[in-house]
């Protein structure tokens, strides 16, 4: 049987992630200095990522269902070209230097719409592409790609932004959508779409009819939103500073490169790990995010910080392929895209929730404290969900025909 990779299919999927996602981690480096360069207001830039994340919000569960309803590469081409024109509109006005607040924010808006369509798409797409049993090494293979651009596309983005200015660096990362939409359109998708003559407001309501019925979804999609919400605004607003003070404010770099290098190693495993309760190992094994939060909240020393980051990549990965490939093997392809919209949902709800709320909360009762409590909420959100038999026995490899 073929691997992913000997399925020409496949290919041209991985290298079109493969390059739309090192495009888009150059181009928020290269986005927050155009922003705080042109106006030398960080508020600005407050307002265009919150531009880009509400309609992302909004849209996601419209996403999964036009994504359900319409052929997938279809969805993910439209909107992958819309997003090579909007990033080329921001490239172009910043390389002009007509710098407006109201127009970036517009286009930044645009950027969210799409991605909105772009994300349930791609999960749903996948099954389409490759066997049955490989659809873990695919996810593998997947996680690898998104981890390795995760430590390359920032530091790239940087050497750009010096060398070329922000704008040629979007203008960089709307080319790679371009070229990705290329990729996409030539993919030959053997599962047809079946005719609908329902409206899309009937179809959300049967993707959350069906995501209410799957326990071990519910449950897994609720404890990774209460996760979130207690790790993400922590590490992100309260971690460099507690870590400035440990170590100095190189030591932060050297945590996130060290979470990288973790993620990055165990999404690598994972293409050859064979585990028959998959979704129950991930879930286990994300309770590893909460080390490096116990680190900060303790005041431990650094070398534990690089430790426990190391650690929490390794658990991030395995948790995030256990569940793409347990969604892919066992939910339905016609709701795949729905029900992926509403865990995008809960996991976009959480994040701004959580930053939003951890400098109030350190401010009341200092940022080790909170941290450590946020430690705590982490892991026992990490384990609530394998409380489940649903979850602890859903096998992997055992695949539900659709």
């Amino acid at each position: 049987m073929p691997t992913p990779l000997q399925q020409p299919a496949f290919r041209r999927f991985l290298a079109g992630q493969l390059v739309t996602l090192l495009g888009s981690s150059m181009a928020p480096v290269a986005l927050a200095f155009a922003v705080l360069d042109a106006s030398g207001n960080p508020t600005d830039l407050g307002i265009v990522l919150a531009a880009r994340m509400v309609p992302m919000v909004c849209f996601v569960l419209i996403g999964g269902a036009v994504a359900d309803r319409l052929p997938r590469r279809t969805v993910l081409v439209a909107a992958t070209a819309g997003s090579a024109l909007t990033q080329g509109a921001v490239a172009a006005t910043l390389i002009t230097h007509n710098y407006q607040l109201l127009l970036i924010g517009a286009l930044s808006a645009a950027n969210g719409v799409l991605d909105a369509f772009m994300s349930p798409a791609l999960r749903g797409l996948l099954p389409e592409l490759v066997e049955r049993a490989d659809l873990r090494k695919a996810n593998a293979l997947l996680s690898s790609v998104r981890n390795a651009t995760k430590i390359v596309g920032p530091a790239l983005a940087g050497i750009l932004v010096a060398a070329a200015g922000s704008g040629a660096t979007i203008a960089i990362d709307a080319v790679s959508y371009l070229l990705a939409a290329m990729l996409l359109g030539s993919l030959r998708v053997s599962a047809p779409v079946a005719p609908r003559t329902s409206t899309v407001l009937t179809d959300l309501r049967q993707g959350w009819r069906e995501f209410r019925g799957i326990r071990w979804v519910w449950a897994v999609t609720l404890s990774s939103a209460l996760m979130n919400l207690a790790q993400t605004g922590v590490w992100q607003v309260l971690g460099p500073p507690i870590t400035r003070e440990l170590g100095g404010e190189q030591t932060w770099g050297f945590v996130l490169s060290t979470r990288g290098v973790g993620l990055l190693v165990m999404s690598a495993l994972m293409y050859r790990l064979v585990v028959r309760r998959l979704l129950r190992t991930g879930q286990l094994l994300s309770a590893l995010g909460a080390l490096p939060l116990f680190a900060l909240g303790l005041g431990l020393h650094p070398a534990w910080l690089l430790v426990t980051a190391f650690a929490a990549g390794v658990g991030f990965s395995v948790s995030g392929v256990s569940w793409d490939t347990s969604l892919h093997e066992h939910i339905d392809r016609g709701v795949l895209s729905r029900i992926s919209s509403i865990d995008d949902l809960l996991s976009f709800i959480a994040i701004p929730v959580g930053v939003l709320s951890a400098g109030p909360l350190a401010d009341r009762f200092g940022a080790q404290s909170v941290t450590l409590t946020a430690a705590v909420v982490y892991l026992l959100a990490a384990w609530s969900s394998p409380v489940f038999k649903e979850v602890r026995d859903l096998p992997h490899g055992l695949l539900r025909v659709s």
